[in-house]
């Protein structure tokens, strides 16, 4: 089960979201509903700037596991923000068949 700090435990309910690589992000994103995915990024981006500011306490390479799911929560944020502010829809509009595969991710 993934856990995050305390610090942020009022995210927990959001805690499915903390995926470690971007196919798992957009395939969670695909498969969430609007409401779904404005719920989260509503709790997600009012914790965003303490998010960062607890993150940019550790080295990258040397992240606790908590850490390391707050950080990819924090990614999926990235991932449903275009959706949600934007597009009001999960799939890019117009994009047809058009895929983009990642090759590395910066940090799993």
């Amino acid at each position: 089960m993934t856990t995050l700090p305390t610090e942020f435990a009022d995210l927990e309910p959001y805690a499915d979201w903390a995926l470690a690589t971007e196919p798992e992000r957009y395939a969670k994103r695909l498969a969430s509903s609007m409401p779904e995915m404005q719920q989260f990024y509503d709790a997600a981006f009012g914790r965003l700037e303490d998010a960062i500011t607890y993150l940019d306490k550790f080295d990258l390479d040397d992240l606790d596991d908590d850490a390391r799911a707050l950080m990819h929560l924090m990614q999926s944020l990235v991932m449903v923000s275009f959706p949600v502010e934007v597009w009001k829809q999960p799939r890019v509009p117009d994009s047809g068949a058009a895929w983009v595969t990642i090759t590395k991710e910066p940090v799993v």
